[in-house]
């Protein structure tokens, strides 16, 4: 039986490079064998059915973005249920806290204890952040443009290849995927 998955694309149509259109992208996905494909903005998330194992999945899409666009990319993939889990399990989003200051970074594997330990969360107030499972919730209150919380600090912090998007994106992919 096909399930719901969200896959995302790290660094297209980031700053001019490696650029993808969404309909190329889409094709792309069609030409896989996924079925249901769409796209939402131009930063690479895309959401489709697959009645394929999960299990290498991502390096097969790694390799089909690579053989169709000559593109080397990561990609981090979700089910849907696992996407509507990280909504629901949010510990930023309650407390008033400003939907447009929150961000999910999104692991494609878990992170050591240790590597988590290893970050000071005190450091970087105002800027907070929590890890759960293969997530980092982020709350930045000047904007994720001023954190030092990036998407590059915490991959080489935590070790783990990674990709951020903000909440309004997450939530969307959310209603796209269930």
């Amino acid at each position: 039986m096909a399930k719901s998955y969200v896959a995302l694309l790290r660094g297209i149509n980031v700053g001019g490079r490696a650029k993808i259109s969404m309909a190329d992208l889409r094709s792309a996905f069609v030409d896989m064998g996924f079925d249901d494909v769409s796209t939402y903005i131009q930063s690479g998330n895309v959401v489709f059915r697959s009645s394929s194992s999960p299990v290498t999945m991502a390096a097969d899409i790694e390799e089909g973005i690579d053989a169709a666009f000559g593109l080397d990319v990561n990609v981090v993939l979700r089910t849907s249920a696992q996407w509507a889990g990280v909504v629901e399990h949010n510990p930023l989003a309650a407390g008033g806290r400003d939907p447009a200051k929150l961000h999910v970074t999104f692991l494609a594997s878990k992170a050591t204890a240790a590597r988590v330990a290893g970050i000071d969360t005190e450091g970087f107030l105002p800027d907070e952040f929590r890890v759960l499972q293969r997530e980092v919730y982020l709350h930045c209150p000047a904007g994720y443009g001023r954190t030092k919380l990036t998407n590059t600090f915490l991959e080489r912090r935590l070790g783990v290849v990674a990709t951020t998007r903000n909440w309004n994106t997450v939530r969307t992919l959310a209603r796209m995927s269930s």
